[in-house]
């Protein structure tokens, strides 16, 4: 069965712990690996959460 229909949660790798699921809240990041900055960075950032404002509670 692939992994998108299957009710088991996947193993844990790198940052992510199936342990920690719990609800469809979650934490959106925008930024350069390399740390420089930049106003198309923010523009991201900004796009991310209009995107997401049908889910209801943002906050920026």
């Amino acid at each position: 069965m692939p992994d998108c229909l299957s009710t088991r949660l996947p193993r844990a790798h790198g940052l992510y712990d199936p342990r920690f699921e719990h609800d469809a809240c979650g934490v959106g990041f925008v930024a350069r690996l390399s740390g420089e900055p930049g106003h198309e960075i923010v523009a991201k950032a900004v796009e991310a959460v209009a995107n997401l404002s049908h889910r209801g509670a943002v906050a920026a």
